[in-house]
């Protein structure tokens, strides 16, 4: 027996203004998240790439081809209900950041590493006020609270589609600074995952490619373009 698969039943996916935001229309349908709830989005923008996504849809609907409709199901009817919960989860990642552990050898691997991380370092603190220890190898370095504390507030500021495109760019990586510098624009989507992955060139280089490795990491990199897009169009009014 074949599987079921949605198939397209509209003719025309359009965003329009409502109360509170904007939404989308499959004709004349509102669009709902799978739990029934209205999609109801911050920006115009987002509502017309989201509708973009519908109306590029052929007979059978393919869910894997629409990440902005799947992040902002993943907004409403997961983030916005547990939204402390998960803000206080990528806040911890702070406390033991990717860019805060470096490689004590060889010399060219722990070079690339302060070449990369160190101006990250110096951006989280003076920008966001957050001085983060520094140590090699992989015995945990606390970090000052105060610095912690800091991070755990541009988190706890954002609203629940910023913090969802957040998730993203944090647990992508590893680290909550390449995630916090991406949507202050300090980083994009592409620097930020060829930063993240330092250590991964350097052994691809130094043992050969792996074709599945290679693969994982181009699909982690397609996430971050998309949740740096997400955040982007969530912003714009």
């Amino acid at each position: 027996m074949s599987e079921w698969k949605a198939r397209r039943f509209w003719k025309a996916a359009t965003p329009r203004e409502v109360a509170g935001g904007y939404e989308v229309a499959l004709d004349d349908r509102p669009l709902r998240t799978p739990g029934k709830q209205p999609l109801l989005l911050p920006t115009e923008a987002l509502a017309a790439a989201i509708a973009g996504e519908w109306q590029a849809q052929a007979d059978v609907i393919d869910p894997n081809t629409m990440p902005l409709t799947r992040a902002a199901n993943s907004a409403i009817e997961k983030v916005t209900p547990q939204f402390q919960d998960v803000a206080l989860m990528l806040a911890e990642y702070g406390a033991t950041d990717l860019l805060s552990y470096r490689a004590e050898a060889p010399e060219t691997l722990a070079q690339r590493q302060a070449e990369g991380w160190d101006p990250l370092i110096d951006w989280a603190a003076t920008r966001l006020q957050a001085p983060l220890r520094i140590t090699h190898g992989v015995i945990p370095v606390p970090q000052d609270d105060s610095a912690l504390l800091n991070l755990r507030a541009e988190v706890l500021g954002l609203d629940p589609f910023g913090l969802t495109a957040l998730h993203d760019l944090v647990t992508l990586p590893g680290s909550l600074v390449i995630g916090l510098a991406v949507i202050h624009g300090r980083l994009d989507a592409e620097t930020a995952h060829a930063l993240a992955r330092i250590d991964e060139e350097y052994q691809a280089e130094s043992w050969g490619r792996d074709e599945d490795a290679d693969e994982a990491a181009a699909g982690r990199l397609i996430a971050l373009q998309n949740a740096e897009r997400f955040w982007k169009l969530s912003r714009v009014a």
